[in-house]
């Protein structure tokens, strides 16, 4: 079965949504997954150093502080309970995806579903910044990725034109929140969703591998910039 996943490592409804689909994953009796991930990049005019993260997701929300502490606070118990630690109180910056992005590319395919559980959790877990090159570089090397490789390709204008240019793609075909979850090409998942959902979807996409139907279902999810801002409901 193939799964494509749109995504953005900005995104904790992202993170959520991965951890309920790898564990539906787990519970899967059926064909073997293949797992294709894609780039969505929320806001691509971050720089790399960032921006201060709660002024930032202030204005994006147009909230007063409180009202974005009780936002941080709903997401945090969903991903507490999906086992998915965010750590909304210490990330200090609003940070620029693409270099992660590029990372992933970059990286080879037995490897990659590590290494995006491995920058998701340098975001949220322990406040890295992803738009510095050596910070990624560092992740890449400690999943096993090739540092020379990272270190000759990383940030290269052709690499950064291709992650730019998939996820402009993705929007000019209908895509406008992640996560997003295609299977086999039949069942599109919008949002982040329960392990049941997931299990649901891939039996479904099993079961309609032949047919020309398809089916759509939608939950918390996060809209670049010029949609609804980060964490649309």
């Amino acid at each position: 079965m193939l799964i494509d996943i749109f995504h953005d490592f900005a995104c904790p409804w992202c993170w959520i949504g991965k951890k309920h689909l790898f564990d539906a994953i787990a519970q899967w009796h059926g064909e073997a997954v293949r797992i294709r991930w894609h780039p969505f990049l929320l806001d691509n005019s971050i720089p790399p150093e960032g921006y201060e993260f709660r002024s930032f997701m202030q204005a994006r929300k147009g909230i007063e502080a409180v009202a974005l502490q009780q936002m941080f606070d709903r997401t945090r118990q969903v991903g507490e309970r999906a086992g998915v630690k965010l750590d909304f109180n210490q990330i200090s910056l609003a940070v620029n995806t693409t270099l992660a992005h590029q990372l992933v590319a970059l990286t080879p395919e037995d490897l990659k579903t590590t290494l995006v559980e491995a920058i998701y959790q340098a975001y949220f877990e322990r406040n890295l910044n992803l738009g510095d090159r050596e910070t990624l570089i560092s992740i890449g090397d400690a999943v096993g990725v090739n540092t020379n490789k990272l270190r000759n390709f990383l940030g290269s204008h052709a690499l950064v034109n291709s992650v730019i240019a998939e996820s402009t793609f993705a929007r000019l075909n209908g895509i406008t929140s992640v996560p997003l979850f295609i299977f086999n090409n039949k069942v599109r998942v919008d949002g982040s969703h329960s392990v049941e959902v997931f299990k649901q979807a891939m039996t479904r996409a099993a079961l309609m591998e032949k047919s020309n139907l398809s089916e759509v279902v939608g939950a918390h999810s996060c809209a670049p910039v010029r949609e609804s801002g980060v964490g649309s409901r």
